[in-house]
């Protein structure tokens, strides 16, 4: 009878093992992470715990909890993350079988694109100002006080375009736009707010699914990708090696990584990560795009940016 009482316990004690949930930090937007969780449970019977906040409150969190490690998977705004978190021995080595059609330049050892979103102006159509086509437009007389950007030590897609900036000597773009009376206005939704509501004419280093959801919901924005060139920002999802529930963090990776996850990528206006879910809308291929390599280090790049915005 012990033997039997004592095989139901165990029994009992896998079983909760196996379906421990899964917690998840995850840098917006809310509404993606939220239906992949969905997704994910319906399909595994896992739960996710979710977390969701901008970059810069996700990695406070986790260095608050460096000692006590809670999450077991984090999606971060800015590609630098990961290779930043690989530097430091942090990443779990994990390719999901459904990373196969996902370009080398979007997966590395212990990390892969989630989905990429693109650096872009967005404009306000009503604003009175005329159509910009590139950065410096927004440095001139039509734009004076009318621009906001994101914080690029809030927002992931703006510091990697100032990132770019930097590394190829384009910092008078930014210094026009600050003489020109430019504000920065915090996280990425905080610098569009007073363009959909018609106090400022256009965003700096906008994001651009965010801008497009905004439009599709009946704001007068557009998004506009500069002609002299610009930056994608992939959103890296990465399972720690701190992680106590690893294999149904890999299921979670899976899941994103499926055809029903990624088309949940495609849904909030990101471009998916994988090559082969079709979208209606600009992906990489059809941008300009700027390179980073040769920038400064991160905490370099930030104290330019303050120097200037000072």
């Amino acid at each position: 009878m012990r033997s039997t009482t004592l095989a139901i316990v165990m029994g009992l004690l896998a079983s909760t093992a196996a379906h421990a949930d899964v917690t998840v930090y995850s840098a917006g937007p809310g509404a993606l992470i939220k239906n992949l969780a969905k997704g994910f449970t319906a399909k595994t019977g896992i739960k996710a715990n979710i977390f969701q906040a901008t970059t810069g409150k996700v990695m406070a969190r986790l260095e608050a909890e460096a000692a006590n490690p809670v999450a077991d998977v984090v999606v971060s705004a800015a590609w630098g993350t990961a290779t930043d978190f690989a530097a430091k021995g942090l990443l779990l080595s994990y390719e999901s079988p459904n990373a196969k059609t996902v370009p080398d330049f979007l997966k590395m050892d212990g990390a892969v694109a989630q989905g990429v979103a693109g650096i872009c102006i967005a404009w306000n159509s009503k604003s009175g100002t005329p159509k910009p086509s590139d950065w410096s437009d927004l440095a001139k007389p039509d734009y004076k006080d009318l621009v906001t950007l994101p914080d690029p030590a809030a927002s992931g897609g703006t510091f990697t375009l100032v990132e770019a900036f930097a590394a190829n000597g384009m910092n008078d773009v930014l210094q026009g736009l600050k003489d020109n009376g430019a504000i920065v206005a915090g996280a990425n939704k905080a610098a569009l707010n007073p363009v959909l509501q018609g106090a400022k004419a256009t965003v700096f280093a906008a994001v651009d699914y965010i801008t497009m959801g905004a439009a599709a919901k009946g704001e007068s924005v557009e998004v506009i990708f500069p002609k002299s060139g610009t930056v994608v920002a992939p959103r890296p999802i990465m399972i720690l090696k701190s992680s106590q529930n690893q294999d149904d963090a890999k299921k979670f990776i899976d899941y994103v990584l499926s055809d029903e996850g990624q088309n949940e990528v495609a849904k909030v206006h990101l471009m998916p990560s994988r090559t082969d879910i079709k979208v209606d809308r600009p992906l990489i291929g059809d941008l300009k795009l700027l390179s980073n390599d040769g920038a400064p280090a991160r905490a370099d790049v930030l104290a330019g940016f303050k120097k200037i915005f000072n």
